[in-house]
């Protein structure tokens, strides 16, 4: 059975949904210039995911900002990391914190920025943004 009911007939479960479903694990290279602080931004305008309550489809664009320490992140396992949120339930607020959790631990940066920008649902545009610095 679902968890308690929260505004609009949405549960516990569909707020944590998505939050500890696997994902492709992300890879990192050793960076050559680990003492110049150089800002390194990716960016993905065909990010795909489903609302957790009715199933439909939710797009929009992700950009992942950082300054790497010792490590950068592999590009190809981060397109594949991002293609496992497709058929995923997760809300757009879930997907931005989660990114970052599994970017800040698997890459270790200095900085890190994630931004969703999810396209626009009833008339309502999304924007979440979460940024850490490490130390």
């Amino acid at each position: 059975m679902d968890g308690p009911t929260v505004a609009g007939g949405y549960t516990e479960d569909h707020a944590k949904s998505g939050l500890a479903e696997p994902l492709p694990d992300l890879e990192c290279f050793s960076n050559q210039y680990p003492e110049s602080d150089y800002l390194i931004e990716i960016e993905t305008p065909e990010f795909d995911s489903v609302c957790p309550k009715t199933g439909l489809p939710d797009s929009g664009d992700i950009r992942i900002q950082y300054i790497p320490d010792r490590l950068c992140v592999e590009l190809k396992s981060l397109k594949l990391y991002l293609l496992g949120y497709r058929n995923m339930g997760i809300f757009s607020e879930n997907v931005v914190n989660r990114i970052l959790e599994d970017f800040k631990r698997t890459v270790q940066p200095r900085w890190l920025k994630v931004r969703g920008e999810f396209n626009a649902r009833g008339g309502l545009f999304t924007r979440v943004e979460r940024e850490y610095r490490a130390g």
